[in-house]
Order: structure tokens, then sequence, then C-alpha cells
């Protein structure tokens, strides 16, 4: 069978306990939109989702494991409220898109934003803030593929997710009368003339952006052993001036 709340497949005997977590987590999302993370206790989440609060700390562990959930039930409802977004042919137009949903979702979440990037915590990702990461590698990805990109796939990504949380965080902190949408362009600008190149890197851009473009494709090239292509790809790192 499958779950309408969830669309996970279950088997009978899991359909209850999924049921439940889909109503605590939905309780939970309610009380953030209406109070913020501090509505969110364990006395309120019981009475809300009409469980007891043992169910709780069964089903999520600990306080920062709901809202870890309610972070991921909250991002993936504005990916579902958006629609399913068709990508265009520019890499770099889809990537510019990608940074607008980011700033957005953040402005119109503030708490859900808050707790997949406010805590940050050494080698530990929320499971939104990690499905997010994979959306924007996906497009720094397109990106070097086309050519257009001007420093290694790890360094664009973590310069682009740097900025435009900082950005977030920043027009967060402004009352919300006075925020100006253009820092977030002006910033994404900035970015973007940081990672990018004006044109295919083909013979245009030197070796560094050549190498960066083969990069991002060696997967997908077909006839080298895992050692060929291992070292192939040590040998564009290095070319491509990635330190790692």
């Amino acid at each position: 069978m499958v779950d309408e709340a969830s669309g996970a497949d279950l088997r009978d005997e899991d359909a209850p306990q999924v049921r439940t977590r889909v109503r605590i987590v939905a309780a939970a999302a309610k009380l953030i939109a209406e109070g913020g993370r501090d509505a969110v206790t364990t006395r309120a989440v019981s009475a809300a989702a009409d469980v007891q609060a043992p169910t709780i700390y069964r089903l999520f562990g600990d306080k920062r494991g709901l809202l870890e959930a309610v972070a991921e039930f909250g991002f993936a409802a504005y990916l579902a409220e958006k629609g399913a977004r068709v990508l265009g042919p520019d890499p770099v137009e889809n990537l510019r898109a990608g940074w607008d949903l980011h700033v957005g979702f953040g402005l119109a979440n503030p708490a859900i934003f808050s707790i997949m990037y406010g805590e940050p915590q050494v080698g530990v990702r929320t499971p939104a803030e990690a499905v997010a990461l994979e959306m924007l590698r996906a497009h720094i990805r397109q990106v070097a593929v086309a050519g257009r990109l001007r420093v290694h796939e790890d360094r664009a990504v973590e310069l682009v997710r740097a900025a435009g949380c900082g950005t977030v965080f920043t027009l967060l902190s402004m009352p919300e009368q006075r925020r100006d949408l253009t820092l977030s362009e002006l910033a994404r600008d900035a970015v973007f003339a940081a990672i990018l190149t004006d044109t295919a890197a083909v013979g245009r851009t030197g070796p560094a952006a050549a190498a960066i473009t083969l990069r991002a494709v060696l997967p997908e090239v077909e006839g080298l052993s895992g050692g060929e292509r291992q070292l192939m790809g040590e040998w564009l790192d290095r070319l491509s001036g990635d330190p790692g």
C-alpha cells in the first residue's frame, strides 16, 4: 500500500508508524510557522499531534532530530509549491534561477532555513541541507560541462553556498520593510564573476578552464580502467589549480 501523506510504499505493519511520524512533523511545522522554532516543545507537539511524548522521542531521537525532519518536510513542500522547474538550455541561467530559489526559500521560511544552515556541525549536514547541496552540485556540474567554470567544481559549490547562505541571513537580520533584494543580486553577480568564464573554455581561457571542463565529463568517458580514470582525474585537478 502507499501512504497518501508521504507517497511511500508501506507494509501494512509499517503504515501506522509512518502516518504517526507524518502527523508529528506536520504539527511541528505548523507550530514553527506560527511561533518560530521556540514554539516546538515536546508538550506543544504532543498536544498538536495527539501523541504521547515518548512517541516523539522514539521516532526522532531528540528535538534536533524532529527539527531536521521538519526542515526536510518544509523544503520539500516549498519545492513542490514552486512546481517542477524545467531547466533551460543555458546552465548559467539555471544556476541563477537556483540562487533566486534558495534566497526566496530562506526569506519565506526563516525558521526552517535556520534549522538547515544556522547551527553547523563539523562533518554533519541536515537531510534538507544535503538535498539542497546536491541540487547545487548538479547545477555546477552542468556549468562545468558547458566549459563556463573557471574554478574547481568543489570550490565553486562552496563559494555559491557560502555567499547564498550569508545573503539570506543578512537579509533576515533586517526589518522586513527595509530589505533590499538588490543585495542578493549584487552578491550573486559577484560570486558568478569569480567562478564563471565569459565564454566556453575551449581555446579561450587556457588549460585550467579546459581541464575543469574535462574533469566534469570524466565520469562519462569510456575505455578507461579505474586506475587510469583516477590518474587522469589527479592530472586534471593539478592542471585546474585545485590544491586538493
